[in-house]
């Protein structure tokens, strides 16, 4: 009860400090919005008391800035426990004051984390608010949890999503990453969050703004800007037996004017209009010129309502020809596939790849479609620097060039044999047959078996220049392992180890050891 009381002060305290600090509320948030958000918070017995209080004033916060009610934003609050129990709905509060008290009266639930069982209930919520003929509103779903078994949710965030509901997500915990990310709507960076429950309250302005973004009232969005095209957002105030969509769009000339319906002087002006039926949300504009402003407006038609036009200006990104990146992969001793980007086979008919070695090697040349973007150059030479050139040759008879230096890989050949002869007590003789070209050296390593003299290494190496062919080793351990690999420029060949079998202060047997097992020498 004294815990209770503790928390129920720092709330107060909290609402009555913010109460004297108004004015350093986000303006744009005050009347940006209408929609439904439903929170759906964790109070079951795997969130601390101290957790579950920090999330309460992390609501208080994330919500203060909303005007609430009808035609503005309502909001609901939705328990998980062993059952789910709806603290308050979504036309229980229409002002701040009874919103921030209501959320400072709520007492945790404790219990099993039954999230499908709540979710189920969020669904009838959400669905009886969007009834009775009402002009479709956005409905957004807030999910609050530590991340521990939250059961089974992929099936009903599904059907909350189907039926046009955006679901966010805030972990507090080590949650499972990619059940979250599966049921949050994309984008993910903006919807999906992982934060410390001491360090909450660094996302309140990201979630709010992510939250103002899906809830935003007559909003026009561009989006997917291009040099040639973009993609015009809405949130749907008709339905397909309401009405349509008028959009019209046009470029804005150099000289400031805009091109006038029926055509202009300039094509750079001319005016475009699109109906679109009213279930309608998006529409892709093409065939425009890069690097140039646009104006685009949407008018919704309906014989019940007069509702705004919604207008918004962009301008695309200035033209990008390909090959503006190329890519180097897949580098063996004979090959090296090259890629090139960005596609583009409705303005490139072919594109020419030469390739020769350098300095002065022979050139050749490979014709591709301008559907393709990638090549396999193959029967080159190893451990040899190439020049790749990608021309693009475009159907307006432009042509553009991208030179690039290509290397492929050195064959290391492998060590051919190693042997190991005892002589003397705790002495071998190591013989080792290579492949001379390219060869740079030998690496000789050993490690000595169990021995009684602390100030032996464990460990020995040793570099041997390439024309050696056999070593002596000395005041060797019993069961020491040697291990000779050769060197080239860029990288160490696989090698061969043995095992030697001396006895140290008794008569060696004059044997011969091959090698026993063999090891690959990466570079280092």
């Amino acid at each position: 009860m004294m815990e209770w009381l503790g928390f129920s002060c720092l709330l107060l305290g909290l609402l009555l400090r913010r109460s004297n600090t108004q004015n350093v509320v986000p303006d744009a948030a005050l009347n940006c919005c209408e929609g439904d958000i439903l929170l759906l918070l964790d109070s079951s017995g795997s969130v601390s008391s101290y957790e579950f209080s920090r999330l309460l004033i992390f609501l208080s916060e994330l919500l203060l800035p909303f005007s609430l009610g009808q035609g503005q934003v309502r909001v609901g609050l939705l328990q998980v426990g062993t059952e789910p129990h709806l603290e308050f709905g979504l036309d229980a509060h229409s002002t701040q004051p009874g919103l921030q008290g209501a959320l400072q009266r709520t007492r945790q639930l404790q219990g099993d984390t039954n999230t499908e069982a709540a979710l189920i209930l969020a669904q009838g919520l959400l669905a009886r608010a969007g009834a009775g003929g009402e002009t479709k509103l956005p409905k957004v779903l807030v999910w609050l949890t530590d991340g521990v078994e939250p059961g089974t949710v992929d099936g009903p965030m599904a059907e909350l999503r189907t039926a046009g509901v955006s679901v966010l997500a805030v972990s507090t915990g080590h949650g499972n990453y990619q059940v979250l990310r599966r049921v949050v709507t994309p984008p993910i960076e903006s919807h999906l969050y992982f934060v410390d429950i001491d360090d909450i309250s660094i996302i309140t302005e990201d979630l709010r703004e992510a939250i103002i973004e899906l809830i935003r009232a007559e909003c026009l969005r561009v989006v997917q800007v291009s040099s040639h095209s973009a993609v015009l957002q809405w949130r749907p105030v008709l339905s397909a037996n309401t009405g349509f969509y008028e959009v019209r769009y046009n470029s804005v000339l150099p000289g400031g004017g805009k091109g006038q319906p029926g055509g202009v002087s300039s094509s750079e002006g001319q005016y475009h209009r699109r109906t679109l039926p009213g279930d309608a949300s998006w529409m892709e504009l093409s065939g425009l010129q890069p690097d140039t402003n646009y104006t685009a407006s949407l008018t919704p038609k309906s014989n019940q309502d007069y509702l705004n036009t919604l207008s918004a200006n962009f301008t695309t990104l200035p033209e990008v020809l390909s090959p503006a990146v190329v890519t180097v992969s897949d580098s063996g001793p004979d090959r090296v596939r090259v890629s090139w980007g960005p596609l583009q086979p409705e303005q490139v008919q072919r594109y020419q790849i030469e390739y020769g070695a350098l300095p002065s090697g022979q050139v050749h040349m490979v014709m591709l479609h301008g559907h393709q973007n990638t090549t396999l150059l193959t029967g080159l030479e190893q451990d040899t620097q190439y020049l790749v050139t990608i021309s693009a040759l475009y159907s307006t008879g432009k042509e553009k060039a991208v030179s690039v230096k290509a290397c492929t890989q050195e064959v290391l050949p492998a060590l051919a044999d190693l042997q190991l002869t005892p002589v003397g007590r705790d002495a071998v003789q190591v013989r080792w047959r290579g492949h001379e070209e390219g060869l740079r050296g030998y690496w000789l390593s050993w490690e000595r078996g169990e021995t009684k003299i602390p100030s032996r290494p464990a460990s020995s190496s040793l570099y041997l220049p390439p024309g050696s062919l056999s070593t002596l080793l000395t005041h060797l351990a019993p069961s020491t392992r040697v291990c000779v690999s050769p060197v080239y420029r860029t990288a160490r060949g696989e090698g061969l180890c043995c095992t030697t079998h001396t006895q140290t202060g008794l008569t060696p047997r004059a044997q011969t050891h091959t090698h026993t097992d063999a090891v690959f020498w990466g570079y280092q």
